[in-house]
């Protein structure tokens, strides 16, 4: 039971003896005590003044007096203007603590019977991943492991985008410019040999553009009729039509490119349940669209163009099908969108995509709710702000990109870097080195990503991110590492704790009990940040906790203790903490070492 329950429930009670009153317990306001303010949790007078019929400092003391006559928990009170003060005993915070302790699972929710997909990543198999793709991808996961925190089933998506002229463009400059090369001749990772084929297409279109202009052409007319654009439809053409020659390219570039991205996913930590490709579902919806027509959702134009009018919806006109009768993305979304739902029996389906397409997902649900769908209203947008960098945006024709495996491996120099400068790692063998430079590196790169609010456009700076003293992941990692080694030390002096060896007849220091607040906040957290889809509020919170613990440490002697249970108490707290830490960071699908 929450301390808000909690009060919620005595102070019912505390009403009812005093007034003669039954009072809703979930209607009575309650929340931490501001900090100007003695006290632990208020609740709010006024809305009882009614039943009182008394003035809101005589109400509050006459509910502070009995409680502190008739709950031990609470152990004194302070009413000012309509807000009772409330101060727990040593007792209370002493129980508390026990059962967080003592319980392994603190912070996963029940299980709510609810069937989540969420569905991430989505690339397109004409480049490598980049930065953009990292937040969306840590972004997805995270948010699928506070899903299931929250005690729902969770199955984590993705459609890879295989076709389309974007595809042809990097399949016709490998014809063009490239001389066979491969990954195994060059060893260069595939993903990465075909974005090279979509940068040199730009720069084979803008040569022809600019020699059509330097000819007389028009510009805007030199950029349709350039021979490269051309061939490269031509080539899509021939793809839809199953030509021999350009589907077995197809499927050797895809696949060059497919398995580089598996192994960015395994550096990143990502997996996925369920793996669909574009060139497999972008025929989904045309049926949709026929049952559309006989509702009267579509109609349909003169040039056998099919469309959905919005306008008395705020929107415009949209199109579902061109007049030649090939789907556009949108209808392959409400092809997908159903089958899905059918397929998984999904309570909910949550698309993690750039707020470029915000406008897409508002058609979509839209479209699938006038179909008929009552689970429209069930798929959400976890719409994400742009990762700009300190010399502006990123642009994938122009190679501007920064490339997701050139960072990974920047973080890791970096944080290699660091703790080599810190010589605190004399000790540690080279193996074990390795892998705490790649843990500290993907944890800094995480964190500094997953920390912002989705919404928000982002910054991204790598050194920042890897700071030890900030908000970042290495000083939560750290801060994890201090605590293991206080409690390595505490067994090699043969000091015996656990949760039940503490007693509750303690009385807890202002900073023990700022440390049990935060850590009783936990469960809470991960149930506002799952309604929020934002696991940043898990990042932030993590964040406040070792920074707490960091000022309770540098107060506290904690081995050098004589009290033997004050010892053993503070032993498990900081134990206790460190383990919510690690719970909260597994969230965010980052490790935190033993030792740094």
């Amino acid at each position: 039971m929450t301390p808000e329950i909690f009060i919620q429930d005595k102070a019912a009670q505390a009403i009812k003896a005093l007034y003669g009153a039954e009072v809703e317990t979930a209607s009575l306001q309650v929340s931490v005590t501001r900090k100007e303010f003695e006290g632990d949790y208020t609740l709010v007078v006024f809305p009882l003044l009614r039943i009182s019929r008394n003035t809101p400092e005589n109400t509050g003391n006459a509910i502070g007096a009995w409680l502190t006559e008739h709950v031990p928990e609470i152990a004194s009170f302070n009413s000012v203007k309509g807000f009772l003060n409330l101060s727990f005993s040593a007792v209370y915070w002493d129980e508390m603590f026990s059962s967080i302790a003592s319980d392994p699972a603190f912070g996963q929710l029940p299980a709510t019977g609810r069937r989540i997909m969420v569905e991430f990543s989505s690339p397109n198999t004409n480049k490598p991943l980049h930065l953009g793709h990292i937040r969306n991808n840590l972004l997805g996961d995270s948010v699928s492991r506070l899903l299931k925190a929250c005690g729902n089933e969770v199955i984590k998506a993705t459609l890879v985008n295989d076709r389309g002229v974007h595809i042809c463009k990097s399949m016709l400059a490998w014809q063009k410019a490239f001389d066979g090369r491969t990954p195994a001749s060059t060893g260069i990772k595939g993903d990465h040999l075909v974005g090279d084929c979509y940068v040199a297409f730009n720069d084979i279109y803008q040569k022809e553009v600019a020699d059509l202009v330097a000819s007389g052409m028009d510009p805007e007319e030199a950029k349709k009729k350039a021979p490269s654009l051309t061939e490269a439809h031509e080539m899509l053409v021939k793809w839809e039509q199953g030509d021999p020659d350009v589907r077995n390219l197809w499927k050797t570039m895809n696949g060059w490119v497919l398995d580089g991205f598996a192994e960015t996913y395994k550096a990143l930590g990502i997996s996925f349940d369920k793996v669909d490709f574009e060139s497999d579902t972008y025929l989904l919806g045309k049926e949709l669209v026929q049952k559309g027509l006989q509702m009267g959702v579509f109609e349909k134009e003169p040039d056998g163009s099919v469309w959905c009018d919005l306008t008395a919806d705020g929107l415009d006109r949209k199109l579902v099908l061109r007049g030649d009768g090939t789907s556009v993305y949108i209808t392959q979304d409400l092809g997908t969108a159903e089958r899905r739902f059918s397929q998984y029996n999904l309570d909910s389906h949550v698309y993690v995509v750039g707020n470029e397409q915000d406008y897409h997902f508002q058609v979509l649900k839209l479209i699938l709710g006038k179909l008929g769908f009552n689970w429209a209203d069930q798929i959400f947008h976890l719409s994400y702000g742009m990762v700009e960098l300190p010399e502006g945006k990123m642009k994938s024709r122009e190679g501007t990109v920064v490339d997701a495996d050139d960072l990974i491996q920047k973080m890791y120099e970096e944080a290699k870097r660091t703790s080599e400068e810190s010589g605190k790692l004399a000790d540690v063998s080279e193996e074990e080195k390795e892998k705490l430079y790649r843990m500290i590196g993907l944890g800094a790169l995480k964190y500094f990503i997953i920390k912002v609010d989705p919404k928000k456009t982002m910054l991204f700076n790598p050194k920042e991110s890897i700071d030890f003293n900030g908000n970042t992941g290495p000083f939560i990692q750290y801060t994890h590492a201090r605590i293991r080694s206080i409690l390595r030390k505490a067994a090699e002096q043969g000091i015996e704790f656990g949760p039940s060896d503490i007693t509750t007849d303690l009385v807890p220091s202002a900073k023990e009990i700022r440390l049990i607040k935060l850590l009783n906040l936990f469960p809470s957290k991960v149930g506002e940040a799952g309604s929020a889809l934002s696991p940043a509020i898990i990042a932030n919170y993590a964040f406040d906790l070792a920074k707490e613990f960091n000022q309770y440490y540098h107060d506290t002697p904690i081995l050098r203790e004589a009290d033997t249970r004050v010892l053993t108490f503070r032993l498990v707290l900081i134990g206790t903490l460190a383990d919510i830490l690690v719970r909260a960071m597994g969230i965010l699908g980052i490790e935190l070492p033993e030792r740094m």
